[in-house]
């Protein structure tokens, strides 16, 4: 896990992306891949007022150009090893290009300034496409704690992969939950995931709780409150599409989550 790519684009999420990426290189010894995307030129504003005095032509080409100055003489003064690429066009699309060689993608969850730009369609696009894992951060968060880690896990196959493409990040921490919520949907036990972390010297404990009352993002923000959790490793859209496409957990978690979520598919 020495790949790190992240969207840089001035927007509000750009910092905590920025300095969550900086942390996780620094943690892993790895190598930050930065690609700034300046999306073609837009109108908004009334589209059925005949493109009139509501209209804008938004051109984000000069901002994007101070935006790079200023973030490449940061990271002039970063210890990390760091490499640029200039790009434009759609974000996803761009991000999607660069991202099969990456071992995470370093995006946004929702912006609180939804709709523009839509991170979690971003992420979700990021994640479907791509099948790398997504690092989602909060729009406001300083920094990226590694100490404590929560996994999600269900046994379903994105989870598996996103486990097993996470693990020397799993080993860097302190502490390690599988929580496991038992809601009829588990496909694997969660001792079956401790013993798997166990052969790459991570002692995880099980967390098991039985509730098929609540909805199962809610369960999960709620344990990582109490447990103080650093951060959430799950897979993504693991149950079923027609499911996620009308709020399912992973949306829902990317819409209004706390804490950085790690998701895989």
């Amino acid at each position: 896990m020495k790949n790190i790519l992240l969207l840089l684009h001035d927007d509000e999420g750009q910092e905590a992306r920025l300095q969550a990426a900086l942390d996780l290189t620094r943690a892993l010894g790895g190598h930050l891949r930065c690609i700034d995307v300046t999306p073609f030129p837009v109108i908004a504003g009334d589209l059925y007022a005949g493109f009139g005095e509501t209209a804008v032509l938004i051109d984000e080409r000069g901002s994007e150009a101070r935006n790079k100055s200023r973030i490449t003489a940061h990271l002039a003064n970063e210890d990390v090893s760091w490499d640029w690429i200039d790009t434009s066009g759609e974000i996803a699309s761009c991000l999607l290009k660069e991202a099969s060689l990456a071992d995470i993608v370093v995006l946004n969850r929702q912006l609180d300034s939804y709709p523009l730009p839509d991170m979690r369609t971003i992420a979700s696009q990021v994640l479907m496409h791509a099948r790398v894992p997504v690092l989602a951060v909060p729009q406001h968060a300083k920094c990226l704690n590694i100490g404590r880690a929560l996994l999600a896990w269900d046994g379903h196959p994105s989870c598996i992969a996103t486990m097993r493409a996470c693990t020397p990040l799993l080993a860097l921490a302190d502490e390690v939950e599988v929580l496991t919520i038992r809601d009829g949907s588990i496909q694997a036990e969660p001792s079956d995931a401790a013993r798997y972390l166990s052969r790459h010297d991570i002692h995880a404990t099980i967390r098991l709780l039985d509730d098929r009352m609540h909805p199962v993002d809610a369960i999960i923000e709620e344990e990582s409150n109490q447990w103080k959790a650093d951060y959430v490793v799950m897979g993504a859209y693991g149950r079923g599409r027609l499911m996620e496409a009308f709020g399912g957990i992973t949306k829902r978690l990317l819409s209004r989550g706390k804490l950085p979520l790690i998701l895989g598919h």
